[in-house]
């Protein structure tokens, strides 16, 4: 047997996911049982689009269920680098200017369980993050995007 994925996290975004788990457990489930109660009154299930519906969000909700349970069985904390400060790894964050004349950007890189671009974190399998892992403070890097390449700046590490 193969053996399981490893999510690298932080300690914080593993929280995040038992809570999400604990929601969707102890509230969600319910609401959607609930909700196919009601869709089973209404009579004839082949025609019945609220009960499709329910049945539906019940897949979507037990797959979740089983993700995150996944994930947080498999988790590993990341810890946090104080030997070298200065040095790109998981759970630091990047700030970094694209050269020649580009805007400043940070970004948090943690592992794909937690990433959230919209809030600046972003996966340690994207490529930006591939490209800057093992980086240091003042080192130019070529990134590969999907858009072609970039070349950046790291300019500090927290």
């Amino acid at each position: 047997m193969a053996a399981e994925k490893e999510y690298p996290m932080t300690q914080a975004g593993k929280e995040k996911l038992e809570q999400e788990l604990e929601y969707l457990k102890t509230v969600k489930r319910k609401e959607v049982v609930e909700r196919i109660k009601i869709a089973r009154s209404f009579g004839d299930l082949s025609e019945n689009s609220e009960y499709d519906a329910a049945k539906d969000e019940q897949a979507f909700v037990e797959s979740r269920i089983q993700t995150l349970e996944n994930m947080i069985r498999n988790a590993k904390i990341i810890e946090e680098d104080t030997e070298n400060p200065d040095v790109v790894t998981l759970g630091k964050s990047v700030t970094f200017i694209e050269l020649p004349d580009g805007e400043e950007e940070t970004y948090t890189i943690v592992g794909s369980a937690e990433a959230d671009p919209f809030e600046g974190k972003i996966s340690n399998d994207s490529p930006i993050a591939k490209s800057l892992l093992g980086k240091q403070v003042g080192d130019e890097v070529t990134v590969q995007t999907p858009g072609g390449e970039m070349l950046v700046k790291i300019v500090a590490v927290k």
